[in-house]
């Protein structure tokens, strides 16, 4: 039996059951959503950009030491010798003997009892490991100056907490697709300010107001394809969406860093993209979803008879008068995000699923941060890690609907939080980014199963901003992962240690979540508490559901 005859013997009890099979009929994956998934393409790769594209303009040389003036004639080896006394097997990075320098230049050695003092002149840099000048070699953030970049990468994050409520108010108020758009102005506008800035606090401003289009950049458009693909193809679409564009977007950037060679040019060439956001208005269809519980049924049909002449489908009238009928009597219910918190059933579970994207964050962040501090190459180490971004959240979307969404938050963030901790005890190099290695490839799969998960936990008329409410809290968990990063000074296995504690932690909070594979999404506040209540901690749904849930999938099946 087809899948819309089947559809049309279930009774539709509210909007959410009347959209499902509207697309039914349009179809699930046709070519409209095929081209809606390659729109999504190079929003993928500008949010790798506008997230990683710090680690390569701020980068720390690793070899560095004092500059003094009246040696600035002789060669690097030389220089570096007759300035920096040894500290092990490695040259101080933040002392130079106090010493009679044109004497020193007479003598070719320096006086046995001087003492040392930190750097008066500044500092040199060999460009070896990172072959370029970058924020921090042009303007000396090392030593007494390197927390400029923790803080720097913290006022990102912030931005990203404050651009997350905004936009993520403007896509549930505005729509989806002025978000994708005012996001990615944004963001161009402040790489380019980036540029221009001269010390800490306008460089700290600049990445403010670039953390400000982050996650909302790629995530407007991300909800916007999954409001419009049925069921059967949400997970696929969600995940592999982020592997082939998130992920490819990782890999590429190190090496247009490195073929660049120029941290200004690399931020020219890496914003100058955002701008085809201008089109995007005529391309891009707002959210019919969206449109219908915001009471504008009569443009979420425009949109939908698009998708059917596109997909070269047909609605049932019937079907369609349905959808209107039902989007009309829910039109005036002017849902926000404080519903959720009036709901008791929501609130609980946004606190849950706050603590288990928070850990998710933390982990992903902190892992590819260490990746300057775990003994092998630089650009090496990233794109290793990054390259795990594609298998992982692909198996993720093979298994996702298989194995369920707490399944896959749950268990890679306990798998990780254990290699963490192995890692932690192990020796810098080979062993350390083996271990790192696997802990980001569960990891992808954690947060990429949180992201979906989320979404369809969340009622349409608060899915965008309950959804950014929910990367915020991800956005402040990053704000302290630099920090976590930086307490190896204190000790070398603390960083390690402490993503540990937090991601086996965060794995208990989630397994209080209410399972969602092959349910709808919920369009309303009293659908989104249905799902909640209709889970239990053990996963079992009462019988009547289960019945609902078979006939529902028998359809989608058929």
């Amino acid at each position: 039996m087809e899948a819309s005859e089947e559809l049309n013997k279930k009774p539709k009890n509210d909007e959410s059951d009347a959209l499902e099979s509207v697309i039914m009929h349009v179809g699930q994956m046709g070519l409209y959503q095929k081209l809606l998934f390659a729109m999504m393409a190079p929003f993928g790769v500008f949010f790798a950009f506008v997230y990683f594209i710090q680690m390569f303009i701020a980068a720390t040389p690793q070899s560095h030491w004092c500059r003094v003036p009246e040696l600035e004639h002789l060669d690097m080896e030389l220089r570096r010798n007759l300035t920096a006394p040894r500290n092990g097997d490695e040259w101080e990075k933040c002392l130079m003997y106090n010493a009679n320098w044109t004497q020193v230049l007479i003598d070719m050695v320096v006086p046995a009892n001087a003492s040392l003092v930190a750097c008066q002149n500044g500092w040199e840099f060999e460009l070896g490991d990172i072959p370029y000048h970058t924020v921090i070699s042009e303007r000396g953030w090392v030593c007494e100056n390197a927390g400029f970049v923790p803080f720097a990468q913290a006022a990102f994050f912030a931005g990203s907490t404050i651009g997350g409520i905004v936009f993520g108010w403007v896509a549930d108020f505005y729509g989806r697709v002025p978000a994708l758009v005012g996001t990615n102005l944004i963001a161009f506008g402040g790489s380019v300010a980036t540029i221009y800035t001269k010390g800490v606090w306008d460089f700290a401003l600049a990445r403010f107001v670039v953390g400000m289009s982050y996650d909302t950049i790629f995530m407007a458009i991300y909800i916007l394809a999954l409001e419009y693909v049925g069921p059967k193809h949400r997970t696929w679409v969600a995940n592999i969406s982020i592997a082939l564009f998130f992920g490819g977007g990782c890999l590429a950037l190190p090496w247009i860093a490195l073929a660049i060679g120029d941290w200004k040019k690399l931020l020219w060439y890496t914003s100058l993209p955002y701008l085809i956001v201008v089109v995007v208005p005529f391309v891009v269809p707002e959210s019919a979803r969206w449109l219908a519980s915001r009471g504008r049924v009569n443009q979420a049909v425009k949109v939908l008879k698009r998708f059917e002449k596109v997909n070269g489908t047909k609605i049932p009238q019937d079907v369609l008068d349905e959808f209107i009928v039902s989007a009309s009597q829910t039109r005036q219910s002017d849902e926000s995000i404080k519903s959720v918190f009036k709901s008791g059933p929501l609130r609980k579970m946004m606190f849950f699923m706050i603590i288990a994207y928070m850990a998710c964050a933390m982990l992903f962040d902190g892992l590819v941060r260490m990746s300057e501090g775990l003994g092998l190459d630089f650009f090496i180490t990233f794109t290793l890690t990054s390259a795990t971004e594609i298998p992982s959240v692909t198996l993720l979307a093979l298994v996702l609907d298989r194995w369920g969404r707490r399944n896959l938050v749950c268990g890679p963030l306990v798998t990780a939080g254990t290699l963490c901790l192995i890692a932690a005890f192990v020796p810098k190099g080979i062993p350390q980014v083996s271990l790192a290695i696997m802990a980001r490839f569960l990891i992808n799969m954690a947060y990429n199963a949180a992201m979906q998960w989320c979404t369809e936990l969340l009622p349409t008329a608060v899915r965008a901003s309950g959804s950014s409410l929910i990367h915020v809290t991800g956005y402040i968990a990053t704000v302290v992962s630099p920090f976590i990063v930086f307490s190896e000074r204190v000790w070398r296995s603390l960083p390690l240690l402490i993503l540990s504690a937090v991601a086996i932690t965060a794995a208990g909070f989630g397994l209080m979540l209410p399972e969602t594979k092959g349910r709808p999404m919920p369009q309303t506040i009293q659908d989104g508490e249905k799902i909640v209540r209709s889970y239990t901690l053990c996963g079992s749904v009462p019988d009547e559901e289960k019945a609902d849930e078979g006939e529902r999938e028998k359809a989608l099946d058929s």
